[in-house]
């Protein structure tokens, strides 16, 4: 779990004298968040946001077991759907979506540029595991591309394709732009064009109340600042698209 500070004012629910927001959210929006966090924070000295980020899947199987969570922040609307389904969740909205990027190392050793070099069989390629929106994405695209679909490691979140390539343990690999802007110049990226014109190849990002949050005013607050012209400002910035 991630301890942020977490903005906003006059938003009612929540409870007087320090109330904490959990947020479980997809692990691409990692650094987005994290700077959300602090601008929510900031304009509530009396709420602390918390983070737990990892797999969308596997935020959403923890949440059907009954963590306890205020928002849920999925990468994909099936996988929200699911816990929407359950009546775990309800509300969800679309606020922003992601496209794919190849990840590989400064300076890019391997002249890597662009799909068509993937099927060098000497190349070490990290994929997301498939039950994860970045995996089935990636497997789509080099599905759509003509290239094999095959992987030398599946990670269970993007982190874990990032930290693979940056530590040299992998050539290259598939992840969002935004990993690759929050990486910063510990790994380069490459754009995937065919995932920056096809919403069908990238992520939709939705997020909803949890069902029995403890702090739903503070929940619904966040959820609506999604959406907001200052908080999209703050989403792009760190390479996301507009929904």
């Amino acid at each position: 779990m991630v301890a942020v500070p977490a903005l906003m004012s006059g938003c009612g629910g929540g409870s007087g004298g320090g109330a904490q927001l959990e947020i479980f959210a997809a692990a691409s929006l990692a650094g987005a968040f994290e700077r959300l966090a602090d601008d929510f924070e900031a304009a509530h000295p009396d709420v602390d946001v918390r983070l737990t980020l990892g797999g969308s899947s596997s935020l959403a199987r923890q949440i059907l077991d009954g963590a306890e969570a205020d928002v849920f922040v999925s990468a994909d609307e099936a996988t929200m759907a699911g816990v929407v389904d359950a009546h775990k969740a309800g509300g969800s909205v679309l606020f922003a979506r992601n496209a794919l990027a190849l990840v590989v190392e400064p300076g890019n050793p391997r002249d890597i540029a662009d799909l068509a070099d993937l099927a060098d069989p000497g190349l070490v390629l990290a994929l997301c595991a498939l039950q994860v929106p970045c995996g089935r994405l990636a497997v789509t695209l080099l599905a759509r591309a003509g290239g094999e679909v095959r992987a030398d490691s599946l990670e269970p979140d993007v982190r874990g394709v990032v930290s693979k390539v940056a530590l040299g343990e992998a050539d290259v690999g598939i992840v969002y732009t935004s990993d690759v802007r929050a990486a910063g110049r510990g790994v380069a990226g490459i754009e995937i064009e065919a995932s920056r014109s096809d919403p069908d190849l990238q992520a939709g990002y939705v997020a909803a109340v949890v069902e029995g949050s403890r702090a739903r005013g503070w929940a619904r607050a966040w959820v609506g600042a999604l959406r907001s012209r200052r908080w999209q400002r703050v989403l792009q910035g760190f390479g996301l698209l507009a929904p």
